[in-house]
């Protein structure tokens, strides 16, 4: 499989040489500083984009890749409130789209292990709810796309609590999310349930980012061939 990376800092790096451990090959390297080559004439060399930068470039990569028709693997967070137009732009397009907020095989268990515990959870209003979320101190954005995804899971499934944020709060329809960024660390979640005579916790800690690389990696493997919209779920059969 030839792959293009729109984004090629630490990610994109780890990225490739997953990529190229499982016999793939890397045939363009986007950064800011060659955009430009972002173009059908290009893109025309690879069977797919994976596509790892910030929350500001994110939309317009992804709106671009889509337009050139290449199938596109997503891992950017910060820019969801656009997710819809990228949505029908697959759509309309016929194309191939997976996002994922975290790609790690690790954390997509964790998510589902989530949704259980807050269904159990759900009927015991004697316990609270907390998320807290570790990065490294370059990460652009807080709450990570992974702690949203384990916040909204939580209030789909738990009525009392009726929005997140990312801050300590007194108001106990509120889900805190607490975050910290602290270097090098690659990445913590963990979701407490606290009563007054008890609590249950859920953690996942990376140990480093290989696990978010071959996870996308997977995921290119998977929409290589087909099209729509999917997600981790479908790439690991959960």
């Amino acid at each position: 499989m030839n792959i293009a990376l729109v984004g090629y800092g630490k990610m994109g790096r780890i990225i490739e040489t997953v990529a190229q451990s499982r016999g793939h090959h890397v045939v363009l390297r986007i950064d800011l500083d060659n955009t430009a080559d972002l173009n059908q004439e290009n893109i025309s060399k690879a069977d797919v984009a994976i596509e790892f930068t910030g929350p500001h470039s994110a939309f317009s990569n992804l709106d671009k890749c889509l337009d050139l028709g290449i199938p596109t693997v997503s891992g950017s967070t910060g820019w969801l409130d656009q997710y819809p137009a990228i949505e029908k732009k697959c759509t309309d397009k016929n194309g191939s789209f997976l996002y994922a907020s975290n790609f790690s095989v690790g954390v997509n268990i964790f998510f589902e292990i989530n949704k259980r515990l807050a269904q159990l959870m759900a009927s015991q209003p004697e316990y609270d709810v907390t998320i807290t979320e570790i990065h490294h101190t370059q990460k652009k954005d807080a709450p990570s796309g992974t702690a949203i995804t384990i916040a909204e899971q939580i209030l789909e499934a738990i009525p009392r609590k009726q929005r997140w944020v990312n801050h300590i709060s007194d108001n106990v329809e509120e889900l805190e999310i607490i975050s910290e960024r602290t270097d090098p660390h690659p990445g913590l979640h963990k979701v407490i349930y606290q009563s007054p005579i008890d609590e249950i916790e859920i953690i996942h800690n990376a140990h480093n980012r290989n696990g978010f690389a071959l996870g996308a990696v997977l995921a290119a493997e998977f929409i290589k061939d087909r099209k729509g919209i999917f997600t981790m779920k479908e790439v690991l059969g959960l």
